[in-house]
């Protein structure tokens, strides 16, 4: 028989279970433990609202560190709405200076907090939070304030002044989701390392070149892709060759479209062949595209994790003789832009491909392609 102590932590648990088909929770009887019933019911409601999976998990993860950082500083859960004091203490927990700490050991984060955190596996590197962690944290925490139907402090003059001075005091160098591009050259050597007839090695190559040609798609994206989504389109016509097989994946709603946007990106030639090699040796016509294998060559009927395609694509680089550290998933995406870069394709015709939303960010790939090689840095 269950005791009494258990059956709030055992009723949580249960109703997590039944959201994880759209929101999947690995750390189940962790988050039971540190979410409270109203935390589980403001998940359970924004899965009725219809939210994208994506932002569930980032949301359910930024919530579960929120309530464990609560209990480790404070000894109590997150009150709802949070008063400013306890925002600001969160701002001077995660972003400090290390010079300063080095003089005044009780600058920062605490370190029991800190040793608590990391016993329950939420920290792992050391040193402040970068600061688009804590803004993000802060704006998740922002969110679930307003699904609770409360107003709070976020937007206080206080608190954004705090977070201003204090990533002024530790700048950071920006750095990218991968420290390399995979541009056409690099995938190639990752295709090299797929040469067999074996399912893992169709399948990757299929997973690589989906990736890169639908105009580097993002890995939840590639990971959740479904038979539905493709649509056979009529063959393109070339001046010196047969014609190009072509294939559009309707991704419906990504993570910059609105509402009732249904984004649509081609896939035209090799990777066509490629995708549809994959279909056909592991015997799919609906369901999930990309699936696991496993050591005996069996195909899962379970859909690939989205951090796989960042193992593949380490995985692929260790192989071809790279550093797997230079590259990872969004290598793909920002090494599409860069080759159209490098190659002359107007910016606009790049962006439609990739769905980049900010111009912005996507020509910050084009600048740097070339600046590198331009006049500019070359003046002696």
């Amino acid at each position: 028989m269950m005791t009494p102590s258990r059956d709030p932590i055992d009723r949580r648990a249960h109703e997590l279970d039944t959201i994880a088909a759209v929101l999947p929770i690995e750390r189940r009887d962790e988050l039971a433990e540190l979410l409270t019933d109203q935390d589980v019911e403001t998940l359970r409601h924004l899965v009725n609202e219809g939210m994208g999976e994506n932002t569930l998990r980032a949301l359910t993860s930024d919530l579960a560190y929120l309530q464990a950082w609560s209990l480790a500083a404070t000894g109590a859960p997150l009150p709802w709405p949070a008063p400013e004091a306890l925002l600001l203490k969160f701002v001077a927990h995660h972003l400090w200076d290390p010079v300063r700490r080095e003089a005044d050991p009780a600058h920062g984060m605490p370190d029991v907090v800190d040793q608590q955190l990391r016993d329950q596996g939420f920290l792992r590197a050391s040193g402040p939070h970068a600061p688009d962690t804590v803004r993000r944290r802060l704006a998740s925490w922002s969110t679930l304030t307003k699904w609770r139907g409360l107003a709070g402090t976020f937007a206080s003059p206080a608190l954004k002044s705090a977070i201003r001075l204090a990533v002024r005091a530790t700048p950071r160098p920006r750095k990218r989701k991968s420290a390399k591009a995979v541009t056409s050259d690099v995938l190639a050597r990752l295709l090299s390392t797929c040469g067999t007839d074996s399912l893992r090695d169709v399948r990757d190559r299929a997973i690589l070149m989906l990736a890169f040609a639908s105009g580097g798609r993002r890995r939840s994206e590639v990971a959740g892709l479904r038979c539905e989504q493709l649509l056979i389109e009529p063959p393109i016509a070339v001046e010196d060759g047969p014609s190009l097989p072509s294939l559009a994946i309707h991704l419906g709603r990504t993570k910059t479209s609105g509402a009732d946007d249904a984004e649509v990106v081609y896939l035209t030639g090799r990777p066509v062949e490629a995708l549809n090699a994959w279909l056909k040796a592991a015997r799919i016509d609906t369901g999930s595209v990309f699936r696991k294998v496993d050591r005996w060559g069996n195909v899962s009927r379970r859909t690939l994790d989205p951090k796989s395609i960042n193992d593949i694509v380490k995985s692929r680089a260790a192989l071809a003789g790279l550093n797997p550290d230079d590259y990872s998933a969004h290598g793909l995406r920002s090494g599409y832009l860069t080759e159209a870069a490098n190659r002359g394709i107007p910016l606009p015709e790049a962006m439609e491909q990739s769905r980049h939303r900010s111009v912005q960010q996507a020509s910050s790939y084009y600048n740097s392609a070339t600046r590198r090689s331009g006049r500019a840095a070359r003046l002696l």
